[in-house]
């Protein structure tokens, strides 16, 4: 599998464009909106990517590059994220987890590798569980959220403290998709994801299920990560030596390799 790991801020700005060589559709459920990105791969097994909190999927540039050698990837703008419209409202996890599902059976073949990140772990959790015929296996990176720090004070704190370990490329880039969001959608968002638990679904996810941690996340530690591996009928646990919790996607060494080891 190529692994790209570009050298210079002009790389990193055209590994990271949202749109290159995609075919993209829009999902519209009511005046929640979900992008649909695709490279296809014919006779691939799909991997759709699900982003977190704040951010778009622009931000799976160089993971996205790599999985492309062997899968038909797919890449999800959530509603209010990216370049996909501010809604009125905020779904909850499962509702919106609905919503990708619908979008998913009108414009992805299925079923897939449901790939999620921070919160996008969540969704992919619902999803899974609510929506199984759709979903063959199940990558949770980064999970949220640690149910010993569920204030936004506590996670904004550990986010801050793990970008001070991260690539300066990583905080440019977050930062741009923080702002293309908004401070007043990602403080909506951000209620409804702290108001979401996942542990009640862990059990209830009969797929094969891959737990990734960067080893220096200081938003997923290790007792929650192991914790949440434990509750899955089938999972696994894989850690991603050096990484921290946005840095697991914008270098793809070693989580593109867990995700090709790990499907068959």
């Amino acid at each position: 599998m190529h692994l790209p790991m570009p050298e210079s801020v002009a790389q990193w700005r055209h590994a990271t464009r949202g749109d290159l060589g995609a075919q993209t559709s829009a999902h519209v459920h009511g005046d929640h909106t979900v992008l649909v990105h695709r490279w296809p791969r014919a006779d691939a097994p799909t991997v759709v990517l699900v982003h977190g909190i704040g951010m778009g999927q622009q931000y799976f540039g160089l993971l996205r590059t790599a999985l492309s050698s062997r899968f038909d990837v797919v890449a999800l703008d959530l509603p209010g994220f990216g370049p996909s419209p501010e809604p009125t409202s905020s779904l909850t996890m499962p509702k919106l987890a609905d919503v990708v599902a619908d979008a998913l059976r009108t414009l992805v073949p299925t079923p897939c590798i449901a790939v999620g990140h921070s919160m996008g772990s969540q969704v992919v959790a619902e999803l899974a569980v609510r929506h199984a015929e759709l979903v063959d296996r199940v990558v949770l990176l980064a999970p949220t959220v640690n149910p010993a720090e569920r204030s936004g004070w506590q996670q904004a704190l550990r986010l801050l403290q793990d970008l001070a370990n991260d690539p300066p490329i990583v905080a440019l880039l977050g930062a741009r998709l923080y702002l293309q969001a908004g401070p007043r959608w990602y403080l909506r968002k951000l209620r409804t994801m702290l108001d979401h638990d996942i542990r009640p679904l862990l059990p209830r996810i009969a797929q094969p299920a891959l737990v990734i941690r960067g080893e220096e996340d200081r938003v997923a530690p290790m007792g929650w990560c192991e914790a949440v591996a434990e509750a899955l009928p089938d999972g696994r646990l894989r850690i991603a030596p050096g990484r921290g919790h946005e840095a697991m996607i914008t270098g793809a060494e070693p989580v593109a390799r867990m995700i090709d080891e790990f499907v068959p």
